[in-house]
């Protein structure tokens, strides 16, 4: 009974598996029939695009390819504009010089067939001179003759006499070409001169640096005044005595001075107070320290200002020691003139010069900036600037012309180069140039002034003004006052009391300026 009925259980089950299967795969067998005809469809979608694309692609290439087409005709149009303009163009051109050809030919033509005639005419001229020759030969032997005849005298003699006698009246003649040529000469080199040495400041123009003997030192508070004194003043007195100063403290809030003829102690004083009031520690051997510090700088940055100068300029063959007293005159004055801005000017005015006259421009400005080097020694040796410069000059084998540049730019030795001779102009245009030196400066504003004060002084002046440097006045007249005629007679007026009262370099031109000026409204 088990038995039979596990059987049934078994094929109960075989029965249902297998109608599970037959179903399911009948199911799976549908599906798949779906997906492909799902993916036949989008096959045929996909290939319509396909075709659609290749289509759009085919209408694009075709417009591309016409775009083209055009762009390419347009472009071979104005190729071939452009060729035809250019064509043209060279056209003309060619026209224009083949007309100008023509012209200088015609020319050509015109001076050959003046040269010609210039030639003939100087053919027939030296045919002139020789029958006035031949005639002045047989009139000389008349002339002869009938001397000899009359005064009893051979003709060897009446000849010698004759002739004696034209010396003379030659030389008569000569001495008077000589005097005029002389005249005209100096006429020349003046205006030759007064061009060179116009071109030469025109084309430089230089700084003014006027330099004081005192100098200020602003401190952060009135308490440090009595640290530089110091007690009983004893580094007062330090900084003096190793500075070589004079230091002025007074009642003037945070402010000290530094007093010092030579400016470079000035100089290295101001620095090692600073440097003082930096560190703090202010004491005599500290003063010391920072003193010998700041010298040995200085000694290094005036050498290095020497070989800047040196090289600006241009210049070869400078010892070291010469760069270091060219950088020592950048703390060196004349008349509050800085000797270093003075002697690069001078240098370069000099190169200028003596370029224009024919001269070495180098060497020109090698002694220019060497003239004054003797002003950097005058405060630690005797002897003048002159003097100590030319043995310098000695000592480091400077070429003769500096030598004597040195020497004759204060007339210590006559002038023996151009090259001298242009510095001697260039240190006259450097040191009297208006505002160069104050005592210069002072008596240019006096002469000015006084020059307008004679001017107005006259009747019937309205204003009176100084221009061009002082070389011209001018002046404004009254018209109701002065008339034409007048204006002339008070213009030689003013002159002459300017020529008579005051002393001034070159002319003075005084211009009197009358104008009538009528004005109406029209309402």
């Amino acid at each position: 009974m088990v038995i039979w009925v596990l059987t049934s259980s078994i094929l109960s089950a075989l029965v249902a598996g297998g109608g599970s299967y037959l179903i399911s795969r009948k199911l799976s067998h549908a599906k798949l029939e779906v997906q492909i005809e799902q993916a036949n469809a989008k096959a045929k979608a996909i290939e319509y695009e396909a075709e659609k694309l290749l289509q759009e692609s085919k209408m694009k290439a075709k417009d591309i390819e016409l775009e083209a087409k055009l762009r390419s005709d347009r472009e071979s149009n104005r190729i071939l504009k452009e060729h035809e303009a250019n064509l043209l163009l060279f056209e003309k051109e060619k026209l224009a010089q083949s007309q100008k050809l023509e012209k200088e030919a015609c020319k050509i033509e015109h001076e050959k067939h003046l040269l010609h005639k210039d030639r003939n005419a100087l053919f027939k001229e030296q045919e002139s001179l020789k029958k006035l020759k031949t005639a002045y030969n047989t009139k000389l032997e008349e002339l002869t003759q009938n001397l000899s005849k009359v005064a009893n005298l051979t003709k060897s003699e009446a000849k010698q006499m004759f002739l004696e006698r034209i010396k003379e009246e030659s030389k008569l003649e000569a001495a008077k070409l000589i005097r005029e040529q002389e005249t005209q000469a100096k006429e020349t080199a003046k205006g030759r001169a007064n061009y060179i040495l116009a071109m030469a400041t025109s084309r430089f123009a230089g700084e003014f640096a006027a330099e004081r003997l005192i100098q200020s030192i602003a401190l952060p508070s009135d308490d440090l005044k009595a640290r530089i004194i110091g007690k009983e003043g004893r580094n007062i007195k330090t900084l003096e005595m190793i500075c070589g100063v004079d230091i002025i403290i007074d009642d003037t809030p945070n402010v000290i001075i530094v007093s010092s003829h030579n400016l470079y102690r000035r100089a290295i004083a101001v620095e090692t107070i600073n440097r003082l009031l930096e560190d703090g520690r202010v004491q005599p051997a500290r003063i010391e320290e920072i003193y010998q510090r700041c010298f040995n700088e200085f000694e290094e940055n005036i050498y290095k200002e020497g070989e800047r100068v040196v090289l600006d300029l241009g210049i070869s063959g400078i010892h070291p020691e010469v760069k270091k007293l060219i950088g020592r005159l950048r703390y060196r004055a004349s008349y509050g003139q800085n000797a270093l801005a003075h002697s690069i000017e001078v240098a370069n005015l000099a190169g200028i010069i003596a370029a224009e006259l024919g001269g070495d421009c180098l060497l020109a400005t090698r002694a220019g900036l060497l003239h004054d080097i003797g002003k950097s020694r005058t405060h630690d040796f005797k002897g003048t600037h002159v003097e100590l410069g030319a043995e310098i000059a000695r000592r480091y084998n400077e070429p003769a012309e500096v030598l004597n540049a040195i020497l004759s730019h204060h007339g210590d030795e006559e002038i023996k180069s151009i090259e001298a001779a242009a510095v001697c102009a260039a240190d006259a245009l450097s040191a009297a140039r208006p505002g160069a030196r104050r005592e210069v400066l002072e008596n240019y504003l006096r002469r000015v002034s006084e020059m307008e004060k004679i001017a107005t002084s006259k009747m019937g002046v309205l204003h009176a003004y100084a221009i061009n440097s002082g070389r011209e006045v001018r002046v404004i007249v009254k018209s109701e006052d002065i008339s034409d005629d007048e204006a002339y007679l008070l213009a030689r007026e003013i002159a002459k009391d300017i020529e008579s009262s005051l002393q001034y370099p070159g002319e003075v031109k005084v211009s009197v300026i009358r104008e009538t000026r009528a004005c109406a409204v029209a309402e």
